[in-house]
């Protein structure tokens, strides 16, 4: 492979890393605790949906990018021995990667597919439903949690395979 792709391939996938991981960061640390802090739960809802419908499709071309960058940069590694041949350290590494990976993307989905729309619905209602608000709210706001930590232990697993 051309050293310029490689670049090319190594560039995409740090802007991508950034985009995806940078939002759920900042999605769960700093935009959903001031909102839940500043503006009632319908208000809140509805300013989490236009920005969602922002950064969703940025979060999913992200992810395509990631993928396709991803399996360019690992066939170029002179560490790669094949599909699911774990003759060191580093093919172990990109496994538990891609698979907390795939955990990232079934929570990702589950969120635009079913949490997301929930939780429109309950923001169109003019008087809520409160417990139902609130447990949408907190699977929620524990998904997100969930989504920073695993990006952090992909970032974690990607420092190790980069060392092995």
């Amino acid at each position: 492979m051309p050293s310029w792709a490689l670049t090319l391939a190594y560039t995409l996938h740090m802007a991508a890393t950034v985009a995806w991981i940078g939002g759920l960061f900042f999605q769960s640390v700093f935009l959903g605790p001031a909102l839940r802090r500043t503006l009632d739960p319908p208000s809140a809802l509805r300013l989490l949906e236009l920005l969602r419908r922002r950064f969703d499709p940025l979060a999913w071309l992200s992810l395509a990018v990631l993928i396709a960058t991803g399996l360019t940069q690992m066939t170029a590694s002179p560490s790669y021995e094949g599909f699911l041949a774990l003759q060191n350290p580093w093919a172990v590494a990109i496994l538990a990667k891609h698979g907390l990976i795939a955990l990232m993307v079934a929570l990702a989905g589950y969120q635009t597919l079913f949490l997301y729309p929930w939780l429109s619905r309950l923001a169109l209602r003019p008087q809520g439903a409160p417990e139902e608000l609130a447990l949408a709210e907190r699977r929620q706001a524990r998904l997100s949690r969930w989504s920073v930590l695993l990006s952090l232990a992909v970032l974690g697993l990607t420092a190790l395979a980069r060392t092995a």
